[in-house]
């Protein structure tokens, strides 16, 4: 039906066999996960008259209590943000950043140079549009050891007297390298603290909730920042962000999200608890699909002789699974054929384009039932070399499996790879 070449059908089920033995560890932790989310939702009582929603100011909304206790139980924190107002990762983490640091202070990036979109927010990029570096706020940036780990010891160098945050980005974003594992948070959690344990700790967790047993919340971070787009949502949200920590921490982001004296106690949830809560109940069996595609990916690009990051047997603490295609026509090739693999503007073929917050061009396969939606089958790359894409997402393990098989093909029928 879909015309797939016999051969490329061949290389997917030998590249599955060839992985299938780390899916069940996978199952495992999606396990786990489920359950920890059941008992969130039965712990706090969770009923039919949370999903209604009021209007106006939104004071006293059942439904906005319950999802951010149920968060800060998710994570194991004092309180959490969690609104539809928080309209993608990149705000949930200019809020976390603006809210805590104040002229003066230093924030250091531990895993390098951060995701295109908080450069503009940090200040290494654009001026005059209220960044850190607007507010008197310093910024270093400590870059991984060689072999993707983080450097304690240059860390140790970095920090000074002003340092109030230290960050660790766990998703790759557009890095070539491993996401960030929990066992690495832990280790660099207990090092800071050992070192100062004023120093704030925080991390970027886009992409990575449910992939381990634990969350960075659990082994010594104070606050994450994540999008509800993304792993936590399941696929159901339509939109929004989350933010869990610490008690102080929230209480400070929350006067950033609205404004100094209203916080958390107004804003409008739109009528979006019920999806933004069946979203997170489903979200740890669709985590476990995306991450099993991305391995997939991983495994059948590397038996045609691509380079691969991360590795197919390497432990796994995000779903992005990228791809170096070396030139622009195989790049945008590839996301062509994940967007034609879609079931939402399959008919449509992504281009480059100048997105915002991104330095570089920016080609995005997203035919996606939420607009932007990276749980969902996606893929995306900047228009630079040596060229890498970044495959992930599928709401189902088929379905991803599926985007693999779409993108062989299609290099194959362009003569980009051969068989």
């Amino acid at each position: 039906q879909f015309k797939i070449d016999s051969r490329v059908l061949e290389l997917i089920s030998a590249a599955e066999e060839e992985v299938s033995g780390q899916f069940a560890e996978l199952d495992d932790v999606m396990t786990y996960n489920q359950y920890k989310v059941l008992d969130a939702l039965q712990k706090n009582k969770l009923s039919d008259m949370h999903f209604s929603w009021n209007t106006g100011y939104g004071y006293d909304d059942p439904g906005r209590a319950a999802i951010e206790r149920i968060y800060a139980d998710v994570f194991h924190t004092e309180a959490a943000l969690v609104r539809p107002t928080i309209v993608n990762g990149t705000h949930a983490l200019a809020i976390t950043l603006l809210g805590i640091l104040r002229p003066g202070d230093e924030l250091i990036y531990c895993t390098g140079a951060p995701y295109d979109t908080l450069e503009e927010v940090i200040g290494i990029r654009g001026e005059g549009n209220g960044s850190l570096r607007d507010y008197g706020i310093s910024y270093k940036q400590v870059d991984l050891l060689s072999d993707g780990s983080i450097d304690l010891a240059g860390l140790k160098k970095a920090i000074t007297p002003k340092t109030r945050m230290v960050t660790v980005q766990r998703a790759t974003g557009y890095g070539w390298r491993k996401a960030i594992t929990i066992e690495q948070i832990r280790e660099w959690a207990a090092f800071v603290s050992e070192l100062d344990e004023t120093i704030i700790k925080m991390t970027d967790n886009c992409y990575g909730e449910f992939l381990d047993i634990a969350e960075p919340t659990d082994v010594g971070v104070d606050v994450i920042a994540g999008s509800l787009i993304k792993n936590p949502g399941g696929g159901l949200a339509l939109t929004g962000g989350y933010v869990a920590g610490r008690a102080d921490l929230i209480d400070k982001i929350q006067y950033r999200m609205t404004c100094p004296g209203i916080g958390g106690e107004c804003g409008l949830t739109f009528g979006q608890t019920r999806t933004m809560l069946q979203g997170l109940f489903q979200a740890p069996k669709v985590v476990n699909g995306a991450v099993k595609g991305a391995i997939l990916c991983g495994r059948a690009y590397q038996k045609l002789g691509f380079d691969v990051c991360p590795l197919p047997e390497d432990k796994r603490s995000d779903i992005i699974q990228a791809v170096r295609l070396k030139s622009p026509q195989a790049l945008e090739c590839f996301c062509q054929a994940i967007q034609a693999a879609a079931p939402v503007d399959c008919h449509v073929a992504p281009v480059p384009w100048d997105m915002p917050g991104y330095e570089s061009e920016v080609i995005m396969a997203a035919g996606a039932f939420v607009q932007g939606s990276s749980i969902e089958l996606s893929a995306d790359a900047p228009m630079r070399e040596p060229y890498n894409v970044y495959f992930q997402g599928g709401l189902t393990y088929e379905h991803a499996k599926f985007g693999v098989i779409k993108s062989i093909d299609a290099l194959l029928k362009k003569g980009f790879i051969k068989l």
